[in-house]
């Protein structure tokens, strides 16, 4: 899906189809006013007829309106209210690309961002425009022979908003579409079925991002891990054929003098749990326990796409947890890179133990700031449903910073406590430290076991679970938390 900048009165395009809002009271948005008017108030009558609800997101798709140059007229209905939202605009523009898509619409003038959005400038809403058009208009890729049609909308214009320069809208789009870029990257790679997407295609997939974007790929194997003591890491990997692997990719923006950011993302390309098994209802699901990782791949071509004048390293920890005569049991103790012995009460809580181990190996980046990504835990969702991921930080600024990028691109985070007193829970009478504490505060305890591994750095922490994928019948990777981190680096960037 392509976007442009159309300096040209919507009234004049030539296009199959306009789109444009309409409000309670048939009140027309401006561009509308201008169509109804050269169409003689065609649109005026039809809508005295009630045939558009007053709810935001219904539409009327009208054909040959007379006096326009344009095939079509889409009507979106904008609601009650005067002034939308940050969802209803995002229901507007999904409504209208949902609209389109199979009929014979291929190009389209969105004439959308004129509507007020309390609180929200020009550039926020083109681009939410761009970012949620391509959202809706994703596709999964299929391992089958019979494949979904891709979206027929394939060409968005935007008429030129007033008082602003077209070239800097261009860049805004171009820069929207390379988050789009990796948001669609992450979903393919969180999509892929778990005998495609195992450890070793997640290392040849990062080459090939390397290749493509100009990245420095390291792929740490067994062996080397078995060196630096990644006892953690290697015990989630015990009971898999397929070998571990730790995926370092480096993006040069800025001066070798720029302390980097870390992004360190949770890999198991499957979890049954180990020895701890899940119930099986749902395992299917568990081929998404890596969106943490697909979401730092995503972000680091979305990056390098945009050319932000920034340092980034991607650590991604990668393993399948199985339970196979070879795998960690409960009750076994493994020494992390760290030095810290850990007690495993619970071979399902195994991400942990490869981020603690990643951690530690980012240390050697000496990092500005370092924030890992995982589908972590149930209890987040528990908490906060499927709306927000969990955020975690040791930073108070970080932490507000990372928050304010998810409200600003929907992509939200809620802060949780990281107190001493949820240290009390990993006590062992055998090790260090036990990875689990108890259900209690799951997601809590699980993000303190990790800050245990980042008390020398600006840390944080975004659990995922709850919003990395959908089930049911949308089952699939959303492509959070792509945004958020691009919002954030973006921001730190000045760019």
């Amino acid at each position: 899906m392509e976007f442009s900048i159309k300096a040209q009165s919507p009234e004049k395009v030539r296009t199959a189809c306009v789109v444009v809002g309409v409000s309670e009271g048939r009140r027309l948005s401006p561009s509308a006013k201008v169509l109804d008017a050269a169409a003689g108030n065609h649109l005026s009558r039809l809508l005295k007829q009630g045939d558009l609800p007053a709810k935001v997101g219904k539409t009327l798709l009208l054909h040959g309106v007379p006096g326009l140059p344009a095939e079509r007229v889409l009507l979106v209905s904008t609601g009650t209210e005067k002034t939308l939202n940050d969802r209803d605009f995002r229901t507007l523009v999904r409504a209208a690309v949902q609209s389109l898509d199979g009929t014979g619409v291929k190009d389209a003038l969105f004439c959308l961002v004129e509507i007020p959005v309390a609180g929200r400038d020009v550039e926020w809403k083109l681009e939410q425009l761009v970012l949620t058009a391509r959202e809706t208009g994703y596709r999964i890729t299929r391992v089958a022979d019979q494949q979904d049609p891709p979206c027929t909308l394939a060409q968005i214009s935007i008429p030129t908003p007033e008082k602003t320069k077209p070239a800097a809208l261009a860049t805004l789009i171009s820069r929207s579409q390379a988050i789009a870029n990796g948001m669609a990257l992450t979903r393919d790679l969180g999509n892929l079925p778990p005998n495609l997407c195992t450890p070793s295609y997640l290392a040849e997939s990062a080459r090939t991002l390397g290749k493509q974007w100009k990245l420095k790929i390291e792929v740490l194997e067994q062996a080397h891990m078995e060196k630096l003591g990644m006892g953690a890491l290697l015990a989630v990997a015990a009971g898999s054929r397929q070998p571990p692997k730790l995926i370092v990719m480096h993006y040069a923006g800025a001066a070798k003098s720029q302390k980097p950011v870390v992004l360190v993302g949770k890999g198991i390309t499957f979890d049954t749990g180990g020895i701890s098994l899940k119930p099986a209802p749902e395992m299917d699901e568990m081929k998404f326990d890596m969106c943490g990782a697909a979401s730092v791949f995503g972000t680091m071509r979305a990056v390098a796409e945009m050319k932000l004048p920034i340092n980034l390293i991607a650590v991604i920890p990668t393993c399948e947890n199985m339970p196979d005569g070879n795998a960690t049991r409960p009750g076994d103790i493994v020494r992390s890179m760290s030095g810290q012995t850990i007690e495993i009460l619970n071979t399902d809580a195994e991400g942990r133990l490869i981020l603690c181990d990643a951690l530690t190996y980012a240390e050697k980046f000496e990092p500005d700031t370092i924030i890992d990504v995982a589908t972590l835990t149930g209890a987040c969702v528990i908490a906060l449903g499927h709306e927000a991921a969990g955020l975690f930080a040791n930073d108070d600024k970080l932490s507000e910073k990372l928050r304010a990028a998810g409200d600003y691109t929907g992509d939200r985070a809620w802060p949780l406590p990281l107190w001493e007193e949820y240290q009390e829970g990993l006590k062992s009478n055998f090790a260090d430290v036990a990875n689990v504490a108890g259900r209690p505060g799951g997601t809590i305890t699980a993000a303190s076991f990790l800050a245990r591994f980042t008390r020398k750095m600006r840390w944080a922490h975004l659990d995922i679970a709850g919003v990395a994928y959908k089930g049911g019948r949308e089952k699939g990777a959303t492509g959070r938390p792509v945004k958020l981190f691009c919002r954030y680096l973006i921001q730190r960037s000045g760019h």
